[in-house]
């Protein structure tokens, strides 16, 4: 207990958002950012290869810079909150649940240089607050360039194209994830 003080003496909890230090009463989010932060409807796109998805914010700022420390900043610690966040958006978006919750993997490589899988992070937090452990089902078979970095939909999924394979299709046949 005195080291979470001292902790937090030294290093005061911010924001995520806008790295603002939080009051005491707050966690995760600042006031501001907890009720100006424009929430993502996140129904009106439509993809190919899924039913449905949810997101917490679009993807602008000041979320996209939370998203970029996140990644590339090793503030790996955001997974907590952004998984609470997260698994409250499904269970409001999808209240018959789940049956299995996954992650996309980053490449070896790419883990190496992180020293983290971000999204595996971010399973693991959704999962703790669902009460699902979340399960292994694909492997990242080829090392791709990063989708940051190519522009049009056609060449962003010819990039991730034989990426990915399902570990075991059975787990998967029918099942909501």
């Amino acid at each position: 207990m005195i080291r979470a003080r001292l902790l937090n003496l030294l290093f005061p909890p911010k924001c995520v958002l806008c790295q603002k230090v939080l009051e005491p009463q707050e966690t995760d989010l600042c006031h501001s950012c907890r009720t100006d932060s424009p929430e993502c409807a996140g129904l009106h796109k439509s993809f190919s290869f899924l039913d449905s998805w949810t997101a917490v914010w679009y993807y602008e700022d000041p979320a996209r810079s939370s998203i970029l420390r996140y990644k590339f900043s090793n503030a790996r610690h955001y997974a907590a909150c952004y998984g609470r966040l997260l698994a409250m958006k499904l269970q409001e978006r999808f209240p018959e649940g789940f049956d299995c919750i996954a992650w996309v993997p980053v490449s070896r490589l790419r883990r190496f240089r992180r020293g983290y899988d971000q999204v595996e992070l971010l399973a693991c937090a959704v999962g703790k607050e669902l009460g699902i452990k979340p399960a292994r089902l694909l492997k990242k078979i080829r090392h791709n360039p990063p989708q940051s970095g190519i522009s049009g939909q056609a060449q962003r999924r010819a990039n991730v194209l034989g990426a990915y394979k399902a570990i075991n299709r059975e787990q998967i046949a029918g099942k909501r994830i």
